[in-house]
């Protein structure tokens, strides 16, 4: 039957009938993705995009109310380089539509044209032959049939030649793609995307729904292909509300941060995208232009490595309290997943979007001290599925399992992954900060030196009982700001000068392990309870981690030399998170012992 306007309901479904078609092949997306990065995620992105329309858009009694709510619904779930361009699109075609009670041929032909600008103004720097190129040469062709077609099936079936001439045309335009032998993958993806919303005009029937694993690529791509490594390290993004949001303000003045930089949405609402080394940066920036309601930075060096220059069949997981170099932690190719730090009504990834340079020169000003929260379930899922897929186990080290609920919340991503066949071993570390980092260190240099998969887990869970750390706190406001200290304990330590050394118990519980009144009788405590350790067991090693405090690392090196005979693995700046309990100005020192030759 002929359609010759669309109202809400029809529109509505149309949109929703190209995202589930983008969802459904979302694997083929991601095999084929090399621009902007290699890193297999364009089609995890877009399908995330078209889900967020698929859940949150609704049928509005006016057409513009429900490409309003679609609108709306695809910046606020938008990802990646292509999902944000897209839904940048779909938010262009709102502006340009007229608010009347039916959409007809012209108008919605008009409105797909006139909102090409909206998606080319929102990218820093447009590169033809991509996703943008597609979605012009597509809306040039449906507007070019806009006085000649009798019906909506009739504007959109043709367009449909337009758009695969395109895509296909796309290899021929970028060395990357040339090289590779595919097609631009966001290009594609909004080729799925029209496809699917062009088959229900034509049928008025949404498609069943079926799993994305079970699809073939199609139009002879090949996935097995070279790739670049990333130019930048994060692939950042952030959506920020608030009013009179200045969305070219933002794009000029995020420029100098990295590349791949969009900035999408309206002034009451944007969605911003970029690829840069500093995302702690960029976030600091975008607290000024309003408030940041969501925000991620994907490792995308680390998935480039996971997906075609692994090292290792065995993938070492932690969290990001484990303190250790990020040097060694790209040597051994270690995935972290970052705590979030909930601070100033923001929350920021741990030692991510929120680093030490940035933290502790807010913590004495902030008006309500931050709170930590482990990672999300979903999130962790998802992370865990791609790894996964690509390595033949994965040992997890987490934090002490008392301190936090990132533990559970891996031990449930394993489980759910368990079914399906996957190898994975989540490990209570009973221990944080520079303890938790030697654990994952150790199982890192196992895993190099060839030890199987379970014999490096069993190694590490033997030695988490060899494992300490001695922590000088050198105030217990911060203890007690962060709630880890009754204000009545902290008042009463304050009156008597009270500077303790803290440890974890067996269980990984926080203890008082020694009682001092100067931090020079402090550090002196520290020294004794290591030489009575290293006289008892023979520590092997060792690592010192600062709250900020360079000068009094420096001072414990010193003593720890002098004690051992030997230098630290490492020193460095612990974890935001732990720094906001342990406060800046605080030096630990963690050990190992019992280590097999």
């Amino acid at each position: 039957m002929a359609i010759d306007y669309l109202d809400s309901e029809k529109l509505y479904y149309s949109f929703v009938s190209g995202a589930r078609e983008v969802i459904r092949n979302r694997k083929v997306l991601n095999d084929i993705n090399v621009f902007p990065v290699a890193d297999g995620d364009t089609g995890s992105n877009m399908a995330s995009t078209m889900n967020s329309i698929i859940e949150d858009a609704r049928v509005e009694t006016s057409v513009k109310g429900t490409m309003s709510s679609i609108a709306d619904a695809a910046i606020s779930g938008a990802r990646g380089n292509s999902g944000i361009i897209i839904a940048q699109y779909i938010n262009g075609i709102f502006m340009s539509l007229r608010d009347d009670a039916k959409v007809s041929v012209s108008s919605f032909a008009q409105s797909v044209w006139d909102a090409v600008p909206h998606a080319y103004n929102a990218i820093s720097d447009p590169v033809e032959g991509t996703i943008i190129t597609v979605i012009r040469d597509w809306a040039e062709a449906v507007y070019m049939h806009k006085d000649h077609a009798e019906d909506f099936h009739e504007l959109l079936s043709k367009p449909m030649a337009a758009a695969a001439e395109s895509l296909k045309a796309t290899t021929g335009k970028l060395k990357v793609l040339e090289n590779a032998r595919v097609v631009d993958s966001g290009a594609k993806g909004f080729v799925y995307f029209v496809e699917g919303l062009t088959e229900f005009i034509r049928t008025g029937l949404l498609k069943d729904d079926f799993k994305a694993e079970d699809l073939t690529l199609s139009f002879d791509e090949y996935p097995e292909h070279d790739h670049g490594k990333p130019s930048f390290r994060f692939c950042t993004e952030a959506m920020i509300s608030g009013e009179g949001i200045d969305l070219n303000d933002i794009k000029k003045s995020l420029h100098e941060y990295g590349d791949s930089l969009i900035v999408a949405g309206s002034d009451r609402r944007a969605r911003i995208h970029m690829h840069t080394d500093n995302p702690e940066e960029v976030m600091q920036l975008l607290k000024t232009r309003g408030r940041i309601m969501q925000q991620k930075a994907d490792d995308m060096r680390r998935q480039y490595e996971a997906l075609h220059a692994r090292k290792s069949n065995v993938a070492i997981v932690t969290d990001s309290i484990a303190d250790l170099p990020q040097e060694f932690i790209d040597r051994h190719q270690i995935h972290v997943v970052p705590l979030n730090l909930e601070f100033e009504g923001t929350s920021y990834l741990d030692k991510v979007t929120m680093t030490p340079s940035v933290f502790y020169p807010l913590l004495d000003t902030a008006d309500e001290y931050p709170k930590s929260s482990q990672p999300g379930i979903k999130s962790l899922e998802g992370h865990m599925a791609m790894l996964s897929s690509v390595y033949d186990s994965i040992i997890v080290i987490t934090v002490a399992k008392v301190q936090s609920g990132t533990y559970n919340s891996f031990l449930k991503a394993a489980e759910k992954l368990a079914g399906k066949g996957a190898r994975i071993r989540v490990i209570d570390s009973r221990q944080n900060s520079g303890a938790e980092g030697l654990l994952v260190m150790k199982a890192a240099e196992l895993i190099e030196k060839g030890m199987s998969f379970e014999d490096t887990a069993a190694e590490i869970e033997r030695l988490r009982s060899n494992t300490r750390i001695l922590v000088s706190v050198n105030t217990l406001k911060y203890m007690v700001r962060s709630g880890r200290l009754s204000k009545a304990a902290g008042f009463a330590g304050k009156i008597v000068n009270l500077k303790p050394v803290v440890s974890l118990d067996e269980e990984g519980k926080g203890t008082i392990a020694g009682k001092a009144f100067s931090t020079k009788a402090n550090t002196h405590a520290i020294r004794d309870m290591m030489r009575d350790d290293n006289e008892v067991r023979g520590i092997t090693r060792y690592a010192i981690v600062h709250a900020n405090d360079e000068d009094r690392a420096e001072d414990y090196r010193r003593m720890c030399t002098d004690l051992l005979g030997k230098e630290p693995e490492y020193i460095m700046n612990i974890s935001t998170i732990v720094g906001m309990s342990a406060g800046a100005g605080s030096v630990a020192v963690a050990y190992m012992w019992g280590e097999e030759a």
